[in-house]
């Protein structure tokens, strides 16, 4: 720690003993410092802030609403395009004297690095042009930079309200084009496939279509057979029904007739059976032989002799005529349906060829069509996009901020580089006076001495002043503070006419 702190002491003694060249090597720096400070033009920014609406209402309630994403992106990059950046060089005062492809080239580069287009929200970009030329004034930079920017929107204003249109008129007349091809290539298409039709009926569509109607022929007649198999049923049963029902009536009244009388005997025996009497009684098995008697008496005269006709005999007669019609027809039904599947089964075997070109037809058709009604579509979103931006334009273009006047340079931060400039004087002042004073072989303390000889050292004899001496001393301090203070109140100096010069810009 000691040994530090004699460096310390050491370098201190030496810097001291040499003051005046470190505040001559300290001047030398900040006047060549100064000197390139003041070379170095200042540059002035220029701001403005655009809102640029691509789609509106209307566009997104009639679909052709654009990908916001990529419209962004194309406005960015067209506000600070080549294109334009030359544009603007030849329409401002960055365009005198160049003459070569070259020139232009080199101050496309330049002006691109000092222009920056930034997207602060969705459809608000926010522009800033950086002009400094050497050969222009402060004023005369300063009004560049803001016509830089102007020119910029006004020529990306033209470019998106004339261009726009223009390109949707050129994809229209393109489309048209298109069309008009595609419908000479359908109307063949079409004209080929009705010829094949003509000369083959049952292979119209291909044989996806014929393999779609043998489905439906298979599938119509299998529920021909499920209605044949329930309509013979309704038969059957009406059938059953109308064999246990009698084409007459005979009232139990009525006189004549075994029917009748076995009827009356019937109607006795459930009396005489309701009173009590036992199987075994005389009356009861007296009316039993009588009624056996009468049974078979009934069973020779017929089921229709006498009496009147039965209604639900005559209903039944007609439902069994309706139901046996309805059988008919449906085993007709399924008939034809058999021929006809067969028929097709036999053409889908027997023409493997034509069912192939009916194909390869019907899948050329197909594809012309659909692309036909593709570029149809397209082409009618497109004129509407074209007619909506015509009527009332979805390109909406507003100026927020109009371009700023910059009354301060952006660029360099002349006092701030003053400042350092002085202080980069008076370190290099002190490291000169380091330097030399390592270089001469002088020792500004005894512990130095001691250290280099490797002897000890006795002691040490100070410097005795006489009072001239003192008073020459005297006098030369206050010219190196006054020279210190020179070069600090020089550097105030240079600030304050830093900002005079600023408050000057028109």
């Amino acid at each position: 720690m000691n040994e530090v702190f004699e460096e310390l002491r050491g370098a201190a003694h030496s810097v001291w003993h040499r003051k005046w060249v470190a505040l001559a090597i300290a001047w030398g720096v900040c006047i060549l410092g100064w000197l390139v400070v003041a070379m170095i033009p200042n540059s002035y920014e220029s701001e403005a802030r655009i809102y640029v609406q691509l789609d509106d209402v209307f566009s997104e309630q009639i679909g052709i609403k654009g990908d916001g994403e990529r419209d962004i992106n194309r406005v960015r990059q067209t506000l600070s395009s080549s294109v334009n950046l030359e544009k603007v060089i030849r329409s401002t005062k960055l365009g005198e004297g160049i003459t070569s492809p070259r020139a232009m080239e080199n101050a496309i580069a330049t002006l691109t690095k000092n222009v920056t287009v930034k997207s602060e929200e969705n459809n608000l970009f926010e522009l800033t042009a950086k002009v400094g030329h050497s050969d222009l004034s402060d004023a005369e930079n300063a009004a560049l930079a803001q016509d830089v920017i102007q020119k910029l929107i006004d020529i990306f204003r033209e470019e998106n309200i004339a261009g726009d249109r223009g390109d949707v008129a050129e994809t229209i007349v393109f489309l048209d084009q298109q069309l008009e091809a595609r419908k000479r290539d359908l109307e063949a298409a079409e004209q080929q496939r009705l010829a094949f039709e003509a000369q083959n009926p049952e292979l119209i569509g291909g044989s996806d279509a014929l393999s779609a109607k043998l489905q439906n022929l298979r599938s119509e007649t299998r529920g021909v057979d499920a209605d044949l198999a329930a309509a013979q049923s309704a038969l059957a049963a009406i059938n059953g029904q109308l064999a246990g029902t009698p084409r007459t009536l005979s009232g139990p009244g009525e006189a004549g007739g075994a029917r009748g009388a076995l009827g009356q005997v019937q109607s006795q025996l459930a009396s005489a059976q309701a009173r009590g009497l036992t199987d075994s009684h005389p009356d009861i098995i007296a009316l039993k032989r009588q009624i056996a008697l009468l049974e078979r008496q009934a069973a020779r005269e017929g089921p229709n002799s006498g009496g009147t006709p039965n209604p639900a005999y005559s209903s039944m007669v007609s439902i069994r005529a309706e139901r046996e019609a309805n059988v008919q027809s449906l085993v007709a039904r399924k008939a034809a349906l058999q021929s006809e599947l067969s028929a097709l089964t036999a053409n889908q075997a027997s023409e493997p060829a034509a069912a192939a070109e009916a194909n390869r037809i019907s899948r050329d058709y197909e594809v012309l069509r659909k692309s036909y009604d593709e570029l149809l579509k397209d082409r009618e979103q497109l004129k509407l996009r074209g007619d909506a931006a015509n009527e009332r334009s979805s390109f909406r273009f507003e100026v927020i901020d109009p371009p700023t006047t910059p009354r301060v340079p952006a660029a360099p931060n002349r006092p701030l580089l003053l400042i350092g400039v002085l202080f980069a004087g008076i370190a290099a002042g002190i490291g000169g006076a380091f330097v030399i004073g390592h270089l001469r072989s002088t020792f500004a303390t005894t512990a130095k001495l001691q250290r280099a000889l490797g002897l000890p050292v006795l002691g040490a004899i100070s410097t005795s002043l006489t009072d001239a001496a003192r008073d020459l001393q005297r006098r030369r301090m206050r010219k190196f503070s006054a020279g210190f203070a020179a070069l600090g109140g020089l550097t105030i100096i240079l600030i304050v006419v830093e900002f005079i010069q600023r408050g000057m810009v028109a």
